[in-house]
């Protein structure tokens, strides 16, 4: 084994679990059958499960003893002595110290942003909030929609969180790439949209906050035949404060709601911003 090969056998291991499942030591790639990935997956997001646990997750519809038979097997076909990505004590296995496991990376991360004033402490950005890859396409076993929809939660909130905390120190720019990012994700999540407005009456752009405002109302009524809450309109209304106008903001927003309404949708985002 010459040098390099040594550096990879020993190199941390990594697994993604965001997008399509992959266990790495460096550049290395393992290769593990179906059911190595599936329990893997299941420890490296919950950290420590009890065998009785994972055996009844895993195989739910198997009797009890075929279930701790297929998870005895799914064990020794993960990767043993230094290399092992898990540790497996008498009634639990948990994964190593050692092993960087994306998911649980993107859920500490949300979760640190949205405690209080978490928002100001990440300074870069947290680049994983921005990623697109969600938990395990094409997996069906209902632990996993289970924690694909706990992921997905946490990162829009947390997404919704940063916005306002750089919209309140002033990033405007980052602001706007943060909110939009949220509403990509969920088009007709309205407190992403919310996020957005704040942006842009934080750099005083009362026109595009309108036109954005606008914009989501048509896209719910659209999709759900449903207005903005009254909170949002209350927020539109807000940033007319200290502004002279000839009416209400949210009574303008409705006159030109009413006018868009009748157009036809093309030139429209899936955002659903003219």
């Amino acid at each position: 084994m010459n040098r390099t090969d040594r550096a990879q056998s020993h190199s941390s291991p990594h697994l993604r679990l965001l997008g399509q499942f992959r266990l790495a030591y460096g550049a290395e790639v393992v290769n593990l059958c179906p059911n190595a990935q599936r329990l893997l997956a299941l420890v490296g997001l919950r950290s420590c499960v009890s065998r009785t646990v994972l055996a009844g997750t895993l195989w739910p519809n198997a009797t009890e003893a075929h279930a701790r038979g297929s998870l005895r097997s799914a064990l020794c076909k993960l990767p043993r002595g230094d290399r092992a990505p898990v540790t497996c004590c008498r009634n639990t296995v948990s994964i190593t110290d050692s092993v960087t496991v994306d998911a649980r990376v993107l859920a500490e991360t949300a979760l640190g942003v949205v405690q209080p004033s978490g928002a100001r402490a990440f300074e870069p950005l947290p680049a994983v909030l921005f990623g697109d890859g969600e938990l395990l396409p094409g997996w069906d076993d209902d632990w996993v929609l289970l924690e694909r929809e706990r992921l997905r939660q946490l990162r829009l909130h947390a997404l919704d969180a940063l916005a306002h905390g750089l919209a309140r120190e002033g990033q405007h720019a980052l602001a706007l790439e943060t909110a939009l990012t949220s509403v990509r994700t969920e088009p007709l999540r309205e407190s992403a949209h919310r996020a957005v407005v704040a942006a842009l009456l934080a750099e005083g752009n009362m026109q595009e906050a309108v036109r954005h405002y606008v914009a989501f109302w048509r896209l719910l009524d659209e999709e759900l035949g449903v207005a903005p809450s009254a909170l949002f309109a209350r927020q539109l209304q807000s940033g007319a404060a200290g502004r002279q106008t000839r009416t209400p903001v949210v009574t303008s927003a409705a006159v030109r709601f009413q006018k868009v309404r009748t157009r036809s949708p093309e030139g429209m985002t899936s955002a659903g911003m003219p």
